[in-house]
């Protein structure tokens, strides 16, 4: 289980630094074509991408609880959920975090918050419906992990890398559009050549960033699962609460793809195309991990 942990950790990181790399790369491509010094290509576009970054990090809880319909309960009104959570974050040692309620049927839930300090978790109407208690304690052990693990944190970062390779991508390509028109024949060669470089970079760069985007948050979903089963010392509880989930397949009335990543499972439900580009592994390769854990 620690050996799962780690491995998923060092994936991350492997893919962050692959998608720094890509943004240093463009960068270095935007100062070539411009006469400009790279660092300075470097600092335009971090500042643009740190600008976007910095408002989805103060802001991006907030937004994910309200589009979601997300309504903030006491113990009173779900005392057993309560205490779930609180006996997790306790065996945890994390604070507790704002509990939220989704009145939806599809069964779902998600963590969001800039710290373990300032966290929510959020959890559907027909998740508590639908699962028997040691599968709902899974899934709250499972947003914890999140939380604890700092994810949204590390997708945050995710972000403003992908977005800064966006960028610079499109820079590449506008810059060769719209300027340097006129000049000798070496010079109109040479725009030629930039043109292409521009065209291919604003067209595949951001697919490779999306790739990488969706392989980080796979390995986080990753993670908390293997978290999860550590902090609840039972990892059929989540694996049989993802076979239920999965089982439904309704997606949720206020799927959003701008928060997709934060859910447990997929909020637009799953098909073969879908599994592609979502944000989630498919809920049958997580349940295989998980209950592979029981024989470790």
């Amino acid at each position: 289980m620690y050996e799962a942990i780690t491995a998923n950790r060092r994936r991350t990181w492997m893919l962050l630094a692959l998608v720094g790399s890509l943004v240093t790369a463009l960068a270095y491509l935007f100062g070539l074509s411009q006469g400009l010094d790279w660092s300075t290509s470097l600092i335009i576009g971090f500042s643009v991408a740190a600008i976007h970054g910095l408002i989805s990090y103060q802001f991006g809880d907030k937004f994910a609880l309200s589009s979601s319909g997300a309504v903030a309960i006491k113990k009173a009104d779900h005392p057993e959920v309560f205490r779930l959570v609180e006996n997790l974050t306790l065996a945890n040692g994390q604070p507790l975090p704002k509990i939220y309620l989704i009145n939806d049927p599809s069964p779902n839930a998600f963590a969001t918050g800039k710290s373990p300090e300032t966290a929510s978790i959020a959890i559907t109407t027909g998740l508590i419906t639908l699962l028997t208690k040691t599968e709902l304690e899974g899934v709250i052990a499972h947003e914890l992990s999140h939380i604890k693990n700092y994810d949204i944190r590390v997708m945050t970062v995710v972000v403003v890398l992908v977005g800064a390779i966006a960028f610079f991508a499109d820079l590449i390509f506008r810059s060769q559009i719209f300027g340097h028109r006129g000049g000798g024949g070496e010079k109109n060669n040479s725009q030629v050549i930039w043109l292409v470089v521009g065209l291919v970079a604003a067209i595949i760069a951001p697919i490779i960033a999306k790739l990488i985007q969706l392989a980080i948050s796979r390995q986080r979903e990753y993670l908390a699962d293997a978290s999860a089963a550590l902090l609840t010392r039972y990892p059929d509880g989540l694996a049989s609460a993802l076979e239920k989930i999965s089982a439904i397949n309704t997606p949720l009335a206020r799927a959003n793809h701008a928060t997709a990543h934060l859910f447990i499972s997929s909020p637009f439900g799953t098909s073969k195309f879908q599994n592609l580009f979502s944000t989630h592994p498919p809920a049958a390769q997580r349940i295989a991990r998980l209950r592979a854990l029981l024989t470790e």
